[in-house]
């Protein structure tokens, strides 16, 4: 059990690291330092985006369950 835990975590952690890096880099941090005019700073997520924003979402709350559920076996 615990080598399925720990093989899940690192798939799972892989996933999340992908598609944190495929996100776009305008819509995060670089905004407040100069990055990205007034017109890009909010827009609505369609498409790729939003499956990805999403995608990201539920690899994170996987990632904190399978660590919870590491630390209890």
């Amino acid at each position: 059990m615990q080598q399925i835990l720990s093989i899940s975590q690192i798939v799972i952690s892989l996933a999340l690291i992908v598609t944190i890096l495929l996100q776009q880099r305008s819509a995060g941090g670089a905004s407040f330092l100069g990055g990205g005019g007034s017109d890009t700073s909010y827009y609505t997520k369609r498409g790729f985006d939003k499956i990805l924003f999403t995608s990201t979402i539920i690899l994170a709350a996987l990632f904190m369950i399978s660590s919870f559920l590491n630390l209890l076996v």
